[in-house]
């Protein structure tokens, strides 16, 4: 068998995996970035008005609920402590004796601002729920802690100063602790980020410290006229709170809007202000020691008390004309958070569903593009291969129609992948013809060749049949085989064409008698041991096609094998028809080898021109195919391989046919001459109506004859061989003039692909 026929075993190559991730996840990647980002700024942004509004919102929450409260506990904080500097200025009784009418009632109006403190003290607290509390921000938290811790400590003080145990000074100062507390709370309160308003809130806060110093110069001067007068100390501390008033005033009051401002300096130039500016400038001026009785005490409490009760209607006044020019910034604070949610989210959503739908077009049309290129190259140019291999026309634009694409890059990408399709349509169709036209000229060779073989066999029998010298017969005979053998080639050139071969039968043709013909094709023919086959005949029209198919096979099997070897054909019924076994003695094929010549044979592959080594089983596999012939090759018991050959039932009969043989049977001498037939296989191994193939058998020159030979021996040994050759003549010639007779009346067989030559037969 052919080791080489199939050629090496080529490396499969398989589809590679694609590498990567899909398109789709590569565009979502792509889309995602941008997203979080807005995402991420939507959601910085909705976080940050978020919150100022949320802080705003509580911001007003706690003002509303300390605010007024806060105000209400300095205003009573103020009136006790003026009454409380007022009962330590008031000179004590005596032990034992009554208190005095002034000193009585200046600890009656202490017990009715300590009451109102308390009460102002209670609605504080009760204002400062946990809700309210857990509002506040951290400083305001600490703030309004300590304002409690300095609230708690009146009791104390208050007991003081009812015994009269606690110095003027000291007692001032933890009033001041204690309303200082309140001032600083209220400055936390109701921040905004508007710096413009933020600023006119502090302002007002100024204004209550402006009518702190106030208070406090109020309370020291009426200490001062209940008590032992002012001295130098306490003048100069009252100047230095009348300035702190002045300055607090003037500072705060200028960054008021316009109607504020305008409101404070009206009433600072109005007749109550200016009768306590009077009586100041008159204290001060008095100078130590007199300035208590500068003024008296009646007129300085109506003005004092006069001014910081109209101060505490302005300040509260100011602010709530503050809190409406609020009203408008939380509402756009508010409505910024709003819009911040809406409009963000509404921009995020918009991202996402035009970021999705861009996506999904892209992800779509790119699979359009892959299903168009699929498509094309997995079923229309493979459908377009089969149509020309059939020979069939191709119409291109039929078969890659051009399609219209938009024109950005993806349908560039389309309209290259359209261009593409269609050059390789293109070039399949051109291929195609080109092939057809290498066939064409295949079949016009061989025709010619076919005609000229006809020709030289014609006239090797014409040759044959004049000549009488036995070395002369033998060579032609010689000649005659190697024409016979040309034949052949040329028929599997015509084969490798697709035309049919010329060759034909109509009626059957015996099995023996087919394989012997094929026996007669090959170059080392005597070789061949042909075991005895069942009297079975193979159809005519199957006749030429067998013949060459086993001719291949045979040819194989003797060039890969050791030349003192034997092949040997056997063969015997099955149950689907009759197996014919072409054993040889060489040295084998490897699996992979036999594997794949296996598959190339019952796939009989479509032909390739590059393929010279594999001629013969592409001549084997169409032949096959065509009659429905199954080949295999598997490892040889001898150690070769061995060919196995099922002919279908449909080809074969148990009738003798009625016709001649391929040959006309010979009738063999035992005597030696140059050709005669092997020992395995003798005429008498057949019946006697059995036509049969001699077996050539190339035999040394025959030994010269004794010199001593009589003429008449001479003589006989010449006509003995002229009538064997003759005979031999008619043989062939009956053969000859029914295959032409055949041909003549045949309209030809479709053939496939493939050919070979003397070295490499399969």
């Amino acid at each position: 068998m052919p080791r080489g026929a199939v050629g090496e075993a080529m490396p499969f190559r398989g589809n590679v995996p694609f590498r990567g991730k899909s398109i789709r996840r590569k565009i979502v990647g792509l889309l995602l970035v941008p997203l979080l980002s807005l995402t991420v700024l939507w959601a910085f942004a909705t976080a940050i008005t978020g919150k100022e509004a949320a802080d705003l919102l509580t911001a007003a929450k706690v003002s509303r609920a300390l605010g007024d409260p806060a105000e209400d506990v300095i205003t009573a904080l103020q009136t006790e402590r003026r009454q409380a500097l007022v009962v330590l200025a008031t000179p004590r009784p005596r032990p034992g004796a009554a208190p005095s009418r002034a000193r009585a009632t200046a600890l009656t109006a202490l017990r009715r601002a300590e009451g109102a403190t308390d009460q102002a003290r209670a609605a504080l607290r009760s204002g400062a729920g946990r809700d309210v509390r857990d509002d506040m921000s951290p400083a305001a938290a600490d703030w309004f802690a300590a304002m409690e811790r300095r609230l708690d400590r009146l009791p104390a003080l208050r007991s003081q100063v009812r015994a009269d145990s606690v110095p003027h000074d000291a007692a001032s100062r933890t009033y001041d602790a204690v309303i200082e507390a309140h001032i600083d709370f209220l400055t936390l309160l109701g921040s905004v980020s508007d710096a413009g308003l933020e600023q006119q809130r502090r302002a007002l806060v100024g204004l209550g410290s402006s009518r702190e110093a106030l208070s406090r110069a109020d309370a020291l001067f009426a200490a001062a006229s209940a008590g032992e007068g002012m001295d130098a100390r306490r003048l100069r501390a009252f100047s230095d709170h009348i300035a702190e008033r002045t300055v607090l005033y003037r500072t705060n009051v200028a960054v008021l809007p316009a109607e504020d401002r305008e409101m404070f300096d009206d009433y600072w130039r109005g007749t109550e202000a200016r009768a306590l500016e009077d009586a100041e400038n008159a204290v001060v001026l008095a100078g130590p020691g007199r300035a208590a009785r500068a003024v008296a005490a009646a007129r300085w409490r109506t003005a004092a008390s006069t001014v910081l009760a109209d101060l505490a209607r302005l300040d509260a006044e100011a602010n709530r004309r503050h809190q409406d020019r609020l009203d408008p910034v939380a509402t756009w604070v508010l409505t910024k958070a709003a819009l911040a949610g809406v409009l963000g989210l509404a921009a995020l959503v918009a991202s996402v569903v035009v970021s999705w739908r861009t996506g999904r077009g892209l992800v779509r049309d790119l699979r359009r593009i892959g299903r168009d290129a699929h498509e094309a190259s997995g079923v229309r140019l493979p459908a377009v291969l089969r149509r020309l291999a059939a020979g069939e026309p191709v119409d291109v634009e039929a078969e890659a129609p051009r399609r219209d694409h938009p024109d950005d890059e993806l349908g560039q990408v389309g309209r290259a992948l359209n261009t593409l399709e269609r050059a390789a349509v293109e070039a399949a169709v051109k291929q195609a013809d080109l092939r057809r036209g290498v066939s064409d000229v295949f079949v016009n060779i061989a025709r010619r060749s076919q005609v000229l073989l006809h020709r030289q066999l014609a006239l090797l029998d014409t040759m044959e049949r004049r000549t009488d010298d036995p070395d002369e017969l033998a060579d032609l005979f010689r000649l005659d085989h190697l024409t016979t053998r040309m034949r052949r080639h040329a028929e599997g050139l015509v084969i490798l064409s697709g035309a049919a071969p010329s060759r034909q039968w109509r009626r059957p043709v015996r099995l023996m008698d087919v394989v012997r013909a094929a026996v007669g094709e090959v170059e080392a023919y005597e070789r061949i041991e042909v075991r005895r086959l069942p009297a079975l005949a193979v159809q005519g029209p199957a006749v030429a096609d067998l013949t060459h198919l086993l001719a291949e096979l045979l040819e194989n099997a003797t060039v890969f094998s050791p030349p003192h070897t034997a092949v040997q054909v056997v063969g015997e019924r099955v149950p689907n028809g009759f197996t014919l076994e072409i054993h040889d003695r060489g040295l084998g094929m490897d699996p992979d080898a036999l594997t794949e010549a296996n598959l190339g044979l019952a796939e009989a592959p479509e032909f390739e021109l590059s393929d010279t080594d594999r001629l013969g089983l592409f001549v084997v596999s169409r032949l096959a195919r065509r009659q429905g012939v199954r080949v295999s090759l598997q490892p040889s018991p001898y150690g070769g391989t061995t060919a196995v050959v099922l002919l279908p039932a449909a080809l074969l009969s148990d009738a003798r046919p009625a016709g001649p043989s391929l040959v006309e049977p010979v009738e063999l001498a035992p005597r030696p001459g140059p050709f005669e037939t092997p020992s395995h296989e003798r005429p008498g191994d057949h019946d006697e109506d059995t036509p049969v193939l001699p077996r050539r058998v190339r035999r040394t020159a025959p030994a010269a004859r004794p010199a001593e030979r009589s003429a008449h021996e001479a003589v006989r040994d010449a006509e003995d061989v002229r009538a064997r050759m003759a005979s031999l003549q008619r043989g062939w010639r009956r053969g000859r003039a029914d295959a032409t007779e055949h041909e003549n009346d045949t309209t030809g067989i479709t053939g496939t692909t493939g050919t070979t030559d003397e070295r490499d037969g399969r």
